[in-house]
């Protein structure tokens, strides 16, 4: 290969995984979403409400992270703070307040947390898919007819909305 080329390449590779590693998933985020959320229950589509999803940075490894469900009978707003925790591992804990923090997995365009609250189980996720953000919700107790060694949790709710920068 001319050295040239070999110079050119090098370049190029450096400013790409420079520009990648850089590319936090909150940074990708940033900005208002909007969208609706579908809530689902055994199956069943039982509500829907329109919500508005905010990303903005606070500092270099902290971001606002607020949901408002703007549910004309219910109005609610989640004023979260996500935060890195480990950048090369891709960990990341969302701050509630009041000291509860849920920690946050990052694989590929995808943010997955998993927690436990009142017996049960929730797995919560945000993907950047296409321009759009789905957040998804999903929760339910254990089963009853676990076996040793494997509980089940079947999943009992869904909440699921497809959001658009808005």
């Amino acid at each position: 290969m001319p050295l040239k080329n070999l110079f050119f390449t090098a370049l190029f590779s450096l400013a790409f995984f420079t520009a990648f590693s850089q590319d936090l998933f909150p940074d990708r985020c940033l900005g208002q979403w909007q969208g609706t959320m579908h809530i689902y229950f055994a199956g069943q589509l039982r509500d829907s409400v329109p919500i508005r999803f905010t990303v903005t940075p606070i500092d270099s490894i902290s971001w606002t992270w607020r949901t408002e469900y703007l549910s004309k009978k219910l109005p609610m707003t989640k004023d979260y703070v996500l935060r890195i925790k480990d950048k090369q591992r891709q960990m990341y804990v969302t701050d509630e307040g009041d000291g509860i923090e849920l920690s946050d997995y990052l694989f590929g365009n995808k943010l997955y947390s998993i927690f436990e609250t009142e017996g049960i189980l929730l797995t919560a996720s945000y993907e950047l898919r296409d321009g759009e953000l789905i957040f998804e919700v999903t929760s339910g107790k254990r089963a009853e007819n676990s076996t040793t060694g494997v509980q089940s949790h079947p999943v009992s709710s869904v909440q699921r909305a497809v959001l658009k920068r808005g």
